[in-house]
């Protein structure tokens, strides 16, 4: 009788061992957290990763226990973002054959609780139509401050199930952020281009600051914008990339209403040349510079931001307007092919960019006066096959890229002082992992 309870006892704690286990691979004061969007299962996976040496650990929706499964979320996941805070994400979902009841497009709210884990807030919403025919989204981009998120939408075909030759222009939905992450869209989005590019293709969104980087994280100043005496700017701006008119689209954002408008000093919204096809565009922390890849001659269009009045007409009004740096376009080096996704640091030191057909991200240093770009060593770091998507955590020490051919997410240790890259060992996911995001 006593070894029987002496049994039993055991295997309680046993059990409770168990339980703690399961709940105790994330720490929010020694561990990062990453969210991966996989579309094999329709699945946001979580990981922690140590903060001291990287050491990653599953927590939620482990690869061994979705890799069988399918359609677990409504919809196949996309485009991820993070709200500065940490306690939310978004993620677009996209209509799926493994999916039969996600017949359109939506954003889906996630809970990021204590425990590491994610629980969907409220069902998917749906995205105002833009001229008749529902948008076509892309791209996610949050403002710095939290308040707005905006998505780029891709240009589409009016044609039953929209197989037609595209005849909608992409366009952009803005939604307010408000209290518990919930989403508002406004009542006149999407927004348009200008109707001499009727058939813009938005890929990718980014706005100006209104709130700087944080001083002294992790002990480092890393930040050139980040002193009491330097405040940050009022004024916010929007950024589209038309990946058909190679072009850059500015709008001037209502910082109390998120509405998008005609920046102040002009008649019509204004667009600046890029090189051939850009995809993806990433502001300056600093509100200093801008950057566009583009994917056909593999090369990074920088500009100045119009922030302050410069004599000779430079910037006769701080307006936005964009300047080409000196030596715009920059070369990728090496083997990098078919650039896409691309991202400045959070302190505004390094801008980073995804080679899509080449497997590899690609890194330079940005000169804090003129905003030209100078590769890293080594200038070009190997990912897994087919890259989709990168995410920079907000200590700027570690980063994430998303693979979506080889199941896997590649990360990265960043060494502050030069940028550098080091890799270590991949994340496996479940199949098909296309967002990221990180906490």
């Amino acid at each position: 009788m006593a070894k029987r309870f002496w049994l039993l006892g055991l295997a309680g704690l046993i059990s409770v061992g168990l339980l703690v286990a399961c709940g105790s691979n994330y720490n929010s004061s020694s561990n990062g957290l990453v969210l991966v969007g996989s579309q094999g299962s329709s699945v946001i996976q979580t990981f922690s990763f140590n903060l001291n040496n990287g050491h990653v650990a599953s927590v939620a929706n482990s690869t061994n226990d979705t890799g069988n499964q399918t359609c677990l979320l409504n919809g196949s996941p996309s485009s991820m973002v993070m709200h500065p805070s940490g306690s939310y994400a978004y993620a677009i979902f996209n209509s799926s054959s493994q999916c039969p009841n996600a017949t359109q497009p939506g954003l889906a709210i996630f809970q990021v609780k204590s425990n590491g884990t994610v629980a969907q807030a409220g069902n998917l919403i749906s995205l105002n139509a833009g001229v008749g025919v529902p948008v076509n989204p892309s791209t996610l981009a949050i403002d710095a401050a939290g308040k707005f998120l905006f998505v780029a939408n891709r240009q589409t075909s009016s044609a039953p199930d929209h197989q037609g030759p595209p005849d909608v222009p992409g366009s952009i939905s803005v939604f307010a952020i408000g209290n518990g992450g919930n989403l508002t869209e406004l009542p006149n989005s999407p927004f348009f281009t200008p109707p001499a590019a009727n058939l813009a293709d938005i890929t990718s969104v980014a706005a100006t600051p209104t709130v700087f980087p944080g001083i002294g994280v992790n002990g480092t100043q890393n930040s050139v914008c980040s002193v009491s005496s330097n405040p940050p700017p009022t004024t916010e701006f929007l950024y589209a990339v038309d990946t058909v008119g190679y072009q850059v689209f500015e709008f001037q954002v209502d910082t109390s209403s998120g509405a998008l408008t005609v920046p102040d000093n002009v008649t019509a919204i204004p667009s600046f040349p890029t090189d051939a096809v850009p995809v993806a565009v990433a502001v300056d922390p600093c509100d200093r510079f801008l950057y566009v890849s583009d994917s056909l001659h593999n090369k990074i269009n920088a500009y100045t931001i119009c922030t302050t009045v410069i004599a000779n007409g430079v910037c006769p009004f701080p307006n936005g307007k964009l300047n080409d740096v000196s030596g715009s376009p920059f070369a990728v080096s090496g083997s990098a092919n078919g650039l896409g996704p691309l991202v400045v640091d959070p302190y505004g030191n390094n801008v980073y960019v995804l080679g899509t057909l080449s497997n590899t991200l690609s890194g330079f240093k940005i000169s804090p006066v003129s905003g030209s770009l100078t590769a890293l060593t080594p200038a070009t770091v190997p990912t897994g096959s087919s890259p989709t998507s990168i995410a920079i955590r907000g200590d700027d020490n570690w980063m994430f890229v998303t693979n979506y051919q080889s199941a896997s997410v590649s990360q990265y240790s960043i060494t502050p002082a030069t940028g550098a890259l080091s890799a270590l060992p991949t994340i496996t996911t479940d199949n098909y992992p296309f967002g990221v995001a990180v906490k």
